[in-house]
C-alpha cells in the first residue's frame, strides 16, 4: 500500500509500487461515453448525472481489471468535470477508489497559475487523494513549487506526445538549448532539493513517447527525475521509443497507455472487465520486457 501522510514521499512510494507489481506502467483512466460498453450505456446521454454514473461504473470496472498488473492509474479530469458537479463528485469517489486500491495515482490535470492560486490548486490535488498531479510548467518556480507540499509529487510538460507541441518545445534559445531543453534544466533543478530515499525527486517530468530522438538528452539532463511517457501505444509510441526513459530497469519512468488498454478489441464472448484485465497484463509484460534491457 502507499505511504502514510506522515511518512509520505511521493516518488519512494512509486518506485516502491513499481517494485511490488513488477512492472513500471501507467493506465490512463479517460472515460469517453461513445466508448463505454453497451451495458454501461446511460439511459440519456444528454443527462449530466446519468452520464456521470456511466463513466464512473465504467472507471471502478477499469480499477478493478488494472490493479494487480499496474503500478499507477492516470485519472483524466477533463472527462468526468465535462458533466458538471455529478461528474466531479464521480472522479472524486473514483480517485478515492484508485487510492484504496494500492495503485500510485496520478491526477491528470494541468494546471498551471501563481501565487493564492497555484497554493489552492495544489491543495485541491490533494484533496482528492491523489499521490500526484500533472501541471503545466509555463509560469516557473511559482506555479510548480505548492505542488510538491507534504510529500506530494507533480508531473510537468516538458516535452509533450503531441505534434503541435514542437513548433514551441523545439525553439532553439540563445543559448543553443531549445525550449523543452530549458524547462527540463529547471525541472530538475526546482526538484533538486526533494530527492528521497529511491534517488528520485518529488518533481516528475512528462515527455512524450513519440519524441524519441530527444529522450536520451532530456533524461541526461534530469537523472533523478521520474518520467512520465504518454504516447505509448494507441499514439504510436513503441518499446524502442521508450527505452532510454528508463535510469535502471524499471527505474526512472512510469509508461502510460491509455485507448489501447481500456477500449480493447475482445474476442467474442470476452466480457469487457476481462479484456481490460488482458489488456492491460500484455501491457504490464511488454514494459517489463523492455525495462530490463533499458
Amino acid at each position: 500500500m502507499i505511504q502514510s501522510a506522515t511518512t509520505f514521499h511521493a516518488a519512494d512510494a512509486l518506485c516502491a509500487r513499481v517494485a511490488k507489481v513488477g512492472s513500471a506502467t501507467c493506465v490512463g483512466l479517460d472515460p469517453v461515453i461513445d466508448r463505454l460498453p453497451s451495458v454501461l450505456a446511460p439511459a440519456n446521454a444528454n443527462d449530466n448525472a446519468h452520464c456521470a454514473r456511466a463513466i464512473e461504473a465504467f472507471s471502478m470496472g477499469v480499477l478493478s481489471a488494472v490493479a494487480t498488473d499496474a503500478a499507477a492509474v492516470k485519472i483524466q479530469a477533463a472527462c468526468y468535470e465535462r458533466f458538471g458537479a455529478e461528474g466531479y463528485a464521480a472522479m472524486c469517489r473514483v480517485l478515492e477508489a484508485a487510492r484504496a486500491s494500492g495503485l500510485a495515482v496520478v491526477l491528470d490535470f494541468k494546471r498551471g497559475d501563481i501565487g493564492i492560486s497555484a497554493e489552492h490548486y495544489a491543495a485541491s490535488a490533494r484533496a482528492t487523494g491523489s499521490h500526484w498531479a500533472t501541471i503545466n510548467a509555463y509560469l516557473g518556480s511559482d506555479g510548480i513549487a505548492p505542488f510538491l507540499a507534504e510529500g506530494h509529487g507533480a508531473f510537468a510538460l516538458v516535452r509533450t506526445s503531441n505534434p503541435s507541441g514542437d513548433a514551441l518545445q523545439t525553439l532553439a534559445l540563445a543559448d543553443g538549448r531549445t525550449v523543452a531543453e530549458a524547462v527540463a534544466d529547471m525541472v530538475s533543478a526546482l526538484g533538486a532539493p526533494s530527492v528521497g530515499a529511491g534517488g528520485f525527486s518529488l518533481l516528475g517530468a512528462v515527455v512524450g513517447a513519440t519524441k524519441r530522438a530527444e529522450i536520451a538528452s532530456l533524461r541526461a539532463r534530469m537523472p533523478h527525475t521520474i518520467f512520465l511517457v504518454p504516447g505509448y501505444g494507441a499514439q504510436g509510441g513503441t518499446a524502442d521509443d521508450v527505452r532510454a526513459c528508463f535510469t535502471a530497469p524499471q527505474r526512472g519512468a512510469l509508461i502510460t497507455a491509455s485507448r489501447s488498454v481500456i477500449y480493447p478489441k475482445a474476442a467474442a464472448g470476452v466480457a469487457w472487465e476481462q479484456a481490460i484485465r488482458d489488456a492491460a497484463r500484455a501491457f504490464a509484460d511488454e514494459i517489463r520486457a523492455i525495462a530490463h534491457r533499458a
